[in-house]
């Protein structure tokens, strides 16, 4: 073998080497930030209202499910909510594709809570969207979120409080646009109610002494719009691996209400405000037709209030979607 193969050869090996060492230490420094941000938070944020986990949306390097006609996704997921509370999620979606350009897609999801000798669970919200693929890069979508209950769970003839809801009980309007590059991905998007719940919770009507005394009154809940920025960049770590970081800031266009015991309209002061979220996702191919994902989220700027009960300081997920 002449000099100049060999040579060839040895830097082909030593390019391959340094990318393989560049994918590992990647991986270890997310590893190493998930590590260090989960140790030291604990406060509100991470946990949107339904936004950024509408499929169009959300980043996304699973099956190639538009070279089909139909995508099936499944999961679950575990969040630590505020007061002692855990929180337990699922969603079953369907996706059809009505030509290269048009698709529609739904959503149920499920979540329970556990906490403080309480212990609640039920059906959340559909999701019901239309996507349009404007070009190869950028597709808007529009859609609703409707309730599948009014967020006015009782315990023991007690109105509960939001973190013990298993929906926010609002009707939804969502729209939003989403770029599409190679590796990149942002979305730009904003969730308005339409319809407000029928949540009827004054802490006062509890025992001092229980912890649901500290959660804020959300008699006659008025919600306010939300809007969301979600960039995120995919690294292939293997042919079957991809990760894909990213940040997400939601921002609360306004604070919210609630009605007094005397009946007089009351703004929550500190609801108003942005969350900067981190999120990863891990999506790994099983087969052409079908991949999973695994995602974190959690809060690196928070708001001062919370009082949707949507307060997480870390949400993890594990997802299976199937394209055919």
């Amino acid at each position: 073998m002449s000099r100049g193969i060999r040579f060839a050869l040895e830097v082909f090996r030593n390019k391959n080497e340094m990318k393989d060492l560049r994918k590992k230490a990647l991986l270890l420094l997310v590893c190493a930030i998930m590590s260090a941000t989960l140790s030291l938070v604990d406060a509100q944020g991470c946990s949107d209202a339904g936004l950024c986990t509408i499929d169009a949306l959300k980043p996304d390097a699973g099956v190639a499910a538009e070279l089909t006609k139909n995508k099936l996704d499944v999961g679950l997921s575990v969040g630590a909510a505020d007061y002692n509370i855990s929180a337990y999620g699922g969603y079953l979606g369907y996706k059809r594709f009505l030509g290269q350009r048009l698709s529609i897609d739904a959503k149920l999801t499920f979540l329970a809570q556990n906490g403080n000798e309480i212990s609640v669970g039920g059906p959340g919200d559909i999701f019901a969207n239309i996507n349009y693929q404007l070009s190869q890069a950028f597709t808007i979508t529009v859609g609703t979120k409707i309730p599948m209950n009014k967020a006015d769970r009782e315990l023991d003839g007690l109105p509960l409080p939001m973190d013990y809801q298993s929906s926010l009980g609002t009707f939804d309007l969502l729209t939003g646009i989403r770029y599409n590059s190679l590796k990149w991905q942002m979305a730009l998007a904003v969730q308005i109610p339409l319809e407000q719940n029928e949540n009827h919770f004054f802490p006062g009507l509890y025992d001092p002494l229980s912890p649901l005394y500290e959660i804020q009154a959300t008699n006659g809940f008025e919600r306010q719009p939300d809007i969301l920025f979600h960039v995120s960049r995919a690294f292939d770590l293997t042919d079957k691996l991809t990760l894909t970081p990213g940040l997400l800031p939601i921002y609360h266009l306004g604070e919210d209400h609630f009605t007094d015991i005397d009946g007089v309209k009351q703004s929550i002061d500190g609801s108003e405000g942005l969350t900067l979220n981190a999120t990863i996702y891990f999506d790994y191919k099983i087969r052409e037709s079908g991949s999973l994902e695994f995602n974190l989220g959690f809060p690196l700027v928070v708001r001062d209030a919370r009082p949707d009960g949507l307060t997480r300081s870390f949400v993890f997920g594990v997802g299976y979607n199937y394209a055919f």
